[in-house]
């Protein structure tokens, strides 16, 4: 079901045209969001009822050209006709994500139960521009590149070793997870501070939609980990909004 008012798509009916090996193939996820209750610090904002499925159309028609603007601003060669699917598959935890399809165009995708899970129009527009920003930042191809440079080694470790075949295949999935995961987190904290951008230009309060992070169990320093801890996150968030205010480039 196309839904064209809101401009964003369900996931299932837009697989329908392409190829879905290629999509997945493309396709890089941000860590599930554990929205579990967690303990929050007495100064956070306290969170409403769920934004709503309208809501969220409203938030994507305002901020499908904020992140146009700033892609063509800082990567005028990429294509930055952002195209929004809600992943409606059952059984999807809360998670949001940013792929391309064959032909280049930015994909943003968001679970029915993160939409069901966000608690403000502003908590929407700071993951909306958190995805937009890393396709703006280029990271798709920049970890698909370390991941086959991991692969790479850890096949030519595997062969002078004489591992078996299966002991091999973990060695080359290993290597590549740590390879692609080298940046990660430096890349999580980058698509930060052009989200951030990206919600201000759109006319929301990334400083309120940060009140997700303080909501959310934070991840901590796990070994690797492909986010950095919310702390860092939300100083991010608030040094990004202090340069944007103070005029200064981002």
């Amino acid at each position: 079901m196309r839904l064209s008012v809101f401009g964003f798509q369900r996931l299932t009916s837009w697989l329908a045209p392409v190829h879905l090996a290629a999509v997945l193939l493309v396709l890089t996820a941000c860590a599930p969001l554990d929205l579990a209750p967690a303990p929050r610090p007495q100064t956070a904002t306290v969170t409403g009822a769920p934004v709503g499925m309208a809501a969220f159309g409203e938030v994507v028609a305002r901020m499908q050209p904020a992140a146009t603007r700033v892609c063509r601003e800082r990567s005028p060669h990429l294509d930055c006709t952002f195209i929004v699917v809600i992943d409606d598959r059952p059984g999807q935890p809360p998670n949001a994500f940013h792929t391309r399809d064959e032909a280049g165009r930015p994909i943003i995708g968001f679970t029915e139960a993160l939409i069901r899970d966000l608690r403000s129009v502003d908590e929407v527009a700071l993951v909306f521009g958190h995805e937009a920003g890393h396709h703006i930042a280029d990271h798709l191809p920049r970890i698909q590149r370390e991941a086959f440079t991991g692969a790479v080694l850890g096949g030519i470790v595997a062969s002078l070793a004489r591992l078996d075949q299966a002991t091999a295949q973990q060695v080359v999935d290993f290597s590549a997870t740590v390879r692609s995961r080298r940046y990660s987190q430096a890349f999580e904290l980058e698509a930060d501070a052009l989200g951030t951008l990206i919600a201000h230009r759109g006319g929301f309060d990334p400083l309120r939609g940060a009140d997700l992070f303080r909501r959310i169990p934070d991840p901590g320093n796990r070994f690797l980990a492909t986010h950095p801890p919310n702390a860092d996150r939300l100083r991010m968030i608030e040094r990004t909004m202090a340069r944007i205010e103070a005029g200064q480039p981002i």
